[in-house]
């Protein structure tokens, strides 16, 4: 009888392991170019022919990669990265710890990564990419630089802290620039706006379009820029300003990875992830319309993303939808990377077609509310207990469900992913600056520019009313061009009678010298 039930048993595995293996072929393999994210795993066991696939056409309907840390997401954002090369798309990363630079050098050959690609039927063959290097303070790469006025009053808000009414007045600053064409370059020509519109020469000129800006208001606004330019942040704001199209590099046929390092610039967490959103409302705004490609033009991976969306305003928050939403058709995927999905507001996490989920941690009631909430975030599985698999994902794996060619949801699968094939780790200081400096980027931003702008025009506009004022007060000084004295003195007063008397009185009696030598004439006719 025990034999017959294990037999039973048995059978019963190894029916659902080949209706496991049917269902994830038939989910994950279509007819175009696709990214090969590993095979799937049920009961333990790597099924090297459930290959998990992720379609190139799909990738601008942007994804999720999230995960307790250490559980392998870094990994998982090079090794898409690398294959997104391969076939000539480019990408642009973050770098939050200066670590993923390896990517320019190929991965030295070793027993567990031999291993590991034997399990899934997919040799490890290593390989270096093109990387180009940037940061936002120059030190850690060639550096990039966005105008004040592009940045615009919305995120400029944002990482000084604004409130309401300061984001309303910033906003109004920014429309009066724009219409007096005053370009708005660094904070030096915002600080010069504010002094000239709430108590300079502009105050009354502002107040008649714009309404008026209280000098408390645009002094609070000035302490935030003056605190801000202390920490040394100041310098991300100016030109020649970073030009988005330099993101879209190929040398040799692969795609080039563009890596922004803040290893240095970690203690700004809202600088660094407001500048990545402006780069991605720059790409928005330049881009042409290209509707659903085969393949994306660029690849937007947004690493620690939780930090975009802490405390933000509404504002902030709508402009990152209406971003996310439509820079689709402009041919553009942004992956975002966090801990969680609980991370990521509604309104944009449910614009994430591609979900890959590492394993998560219940060590805490707010990490257990966390996962039950991942939980209904995906589909039904007649494979596995969502909250289950979450909790035993080992790293290197994942959860995985994306969008198929046609646009739907693919079903639910554990993966064992392929690893990477550059280095996994930061590359040797000397090599690294090397590249930097042979960059032909290097030349581009390396040194800063000063042109003509906001500080400038109004420094020569308030110069130009000082002389006028002056000159008008030099020549109200001059002889003979001073006001005469009305006040009269008795005599005068007296003089001016009598002759307005005799005046009046000689009109009467010329009146009666004319009437009577007409009444003659009249006479003699008659």
């Amino acid at each position: 009888m025990q034999v017959v039930f294990v037999s039973h048993f048995v059978y019963q595995l190894m029916d659902t392991h080949i209706k496991f293996e049917e269902k994830i072929i038939t989910a994950y393999q279509g007819k175009g170019a696709s990214i090969f994210l590993g095979a799937g795993i049920l009961d333990g066991k790597i099924f090297p022919q459930a290959k998990v696939n992720l379609a190139l056409k799909m990738m601008n309907r942007h994804g999720l990669i999230a995960g307790a840390t250490g559980t392998g997401k870094t990994r998982t954002l090079q090794l898409i990265a690398e294959q997104l090369s391969d076939v000539g798309v480019p990408v642009f990363m973050l770098d939050v710890k200066g670590d993923l630079s390896g990517l320019h050098q190929p991965g030295a050959v070793n027993p567990a990564l031999v291993e590991r690609g034997e399990m899934l039927k997919w040799p490890f063959q290593p390989s270096g990419f093109p990387v180009e290097f940037f940061s936002l303070t120059g030190k850690v790469g060639n550096p990039m630089r966005i105008t004040v006025e592009d940045f615009g009053p919305v995120m400029l808000a944002r990482i000084l802290q604004l409130n309401d009414t300061q984001t309303g007045v910033l906003a109004a600053i920014f429309k009066y620039a724009e219409d007096q064409k005053l370009p708005i370059i660094d904070f030096a020509d915002l600080k010069k706006l504010l002094t000239y519109l709430a108590d300079g020469p502009g105050a009354i000129e502002i107040k008649e379009t714009y309404g008026r800006i209280s000098t408390s208001t645009s002094g609070a606004i000035l302490r935030k820029i003056v605190a801000l330019e202390q920490q040394g942040v100041s310098h991300i704001f100016g030109e020649p300003q970073f030009d988005i199209h330099d993101l879209f590099g190929r040398v040799d046929g692969k795609g080039v990875i563009s890596l922004l390092n803040i290893s240095d610039s970690q203690d700004q967490p809202v600088l660094f992830s407001t500048f990545l959103l402006s780069l991605l409302a720059q790409l928005f705004k330049k881009l042409p319309e290209v509707g659903d490609l085969d393949q994306p033009k660029l690849v937007f991976f947004f690493d620690e993303a939780h930090l975009l969306f802490k405390d933000a305003s509404k504002a902030f928050l709508s402009q990152v939808e209406q971003i996310v939403r439509l820079i689709r058709s402009k041919g553009v995927g942004v992956f975002f990377c966090t801990q969680a999905p609980t991370d990521i507001p509604e309104s944009v996490l449910g614009q994430l077609g591609n979900r890959v989920q590492h394993a998560l941690r219940a060590y805490t009631p707010n990490d257990a509310e966390a996962l039950r909430k991942t939980v209904r975030t995906y589909p039904h599985s007649d494979f596995y207990e969502i909250d289950r698999i979450l909790l035993s994902l080992g790293t290197g794996q994942a959860l995985i469900t994306v969008l198929n060619e046609k646009g739907i949801p693919t079903e639910v699968v554990a993966t064992h992913l392929i690893p990477p094939r550059a280095v996994m780790g930061p590359l040797d200081e000397a090599v690294f600056n090397q590249l930097v400096r042979t960059s032909p980027f290097y030349a581009k931003y390396q040194d800063e520019a000063n042109p003509r702008s906001a500080n400038e025009i109004l420094a020569e506009r308030i110069k130009i009313n000082e002389m006028e004022d002056d000159r008008n007060k030099t020549e109200s000084r001059r002889p003979g061009t001073s006001r005469r004295n009305t006040r009269q003195t008795p005599m005068e007063a007296a003089t001016k009678a009598a002759t307005t008397t005799l005046a009046r009185e000689g009109v009467k009696l010329m009146g009666k010298i004319a009437n009577g030598i007409l009444t003659a004439l009249f006479r003699r006719k008659h």
